[in-house]
């Protein structure tokens, strides 16, 4: 298959991937538990008669059938990107608004921290699988293991305890400081503070997955014929390394930094809620335990759609550094 053919038949899988998502998401908040409308006017201290009921409904298209009515509604709706408005959060704000005013600060938080934690565990894997079962192999084996297997809600309470109740150096929650009208440096000097925590968080959790992939991959590669074939002719040790093994180790770690930058529209929920940081990790909270349907519609069609565009984006980048991939 050439290159034309493989990415048309990875749209074509992504296309159906998301398909599959949006049909998905139109049932699944359809058997909750809970009436939407009785949600909504308890939520507003209302006491709606029959008749307001049956508006209500009416005006949220809940007096049609399942199929095909509702569900010709959603697709129709779900194309225009409309997704009605907040009934409890946020009442009055569609839920576009309200997704695209959380969705910075969690781009600007697990992002940053995908990108830092990338960096530090590929240059640690790569240095550690090279110089297998040296100090710093055994070492950065250890703490990546730890690292990787503590909880991030745990791992962040602990630095809480540490940078902001016994040190005294950082917020301990918070995205901006509350009641000051900050502009210019000021602001940002304010978010980097209150983000210090949580990015150092997600950072430290997400360093020793890259790490074990990245040294896990390498000493693969470094056990293939063309390494020894390389050596056996005389080139020199680094440019095996440099030009041949790091460049196809590289590539399991492509999908899993492209994946994890899909995940940031989906939010780390739990570091989130540690630190009262209000990103979509928040927000998809306090939806969820608000029951406020639409808005969980929204982010959870947003955040399976940015996963499954970037999985396409990994394996296009995957199938262009192996060509053996267009292959399969």
């Amino acid at each position: 298959m050439g290159t034309r053919g493989y990415v048309l038949r990875k749209l074509f899988q992504a296309f159906l991937t998301l398909l599959t998502v949006v049909v998905f998401n139109f049932f699944l908040f359809r058997v909750l538990p809970a009436d939407p409308v009785a949600l909504l006017t308890r939520s507003q201290g209302a006491q709606l008669s029959v008749e307001e009921q049956a508006e209500l409904r009416a005006e949220f298209g809940l007096d049609k059938p399942l199929f095909p009515g509702q569900f010709l509604d959603f697709m129709g709706d779900t194309l225009r990107l409309d997704f009605g408005d907040s009934t409890i959060l946020r009442p009055g704000q569609s839920v576009v608004e309200v997704f695209l005013a959380a969705t910075w600060p969690t781009i600007l938080l697990v992002g940053l921290s995908t990108f830092f934690s990338a960096i530090i565990g590929i240059v640690l894997g790569i240095y550690s699988g090279w110089k297998r079962g040296g100090a710093l192999d055994t070492g950065s084996m250890g703490v990546s293991l730890v690292l990787y297997s503590m909880p991030e809600f745990w791992l962040g309470m602990l630095l809480i305890l540490l940078f902001s109740t016994t040190l005294g150096w950082f917020p301990a929650s918070g995205r901006l400081s509350v009641g000051q009208n900050l502009t210019g440096l000021d602001y940002v000097a304010d978010v980097l503070n209150h983000l210090f925590l949580p990015l150092l968080t997600l950072t430290l959790a997400f360093v020793g997955e890259f790490y074990l992939v990245m040294r896990s991959s390498l000493l693969d590669v470094l056990g293939e014929d063309y390494i020894t074939t390389a050596r056996a002719k005389g080139v020199r040790e680094k440019f095996v390394l440099r030009r041949h093994a790091v460049r196809n180790a590289l590539l399991p770690t492509i999908t899993l930094v492209a994946l994890s930058f899909g995940f940031v529209l989906g939010g780390a929920i739990t570091v989130e809620l540690v630190f009262g940081y209000q990103g979509l990790g928040y927000l998809t909270f306090n939806a969820l335990d608000a029951r406020d349907y639409p808005l969980l519609q929204g982010v959870f069609l947003f955040a399976s759609a940015a996963v499954i565009l970037l999985n396409l984006i990994a394996d296009l980048i995957y199938g262009y550094f192996d060509p053996r991939v267009r292959e399969a």
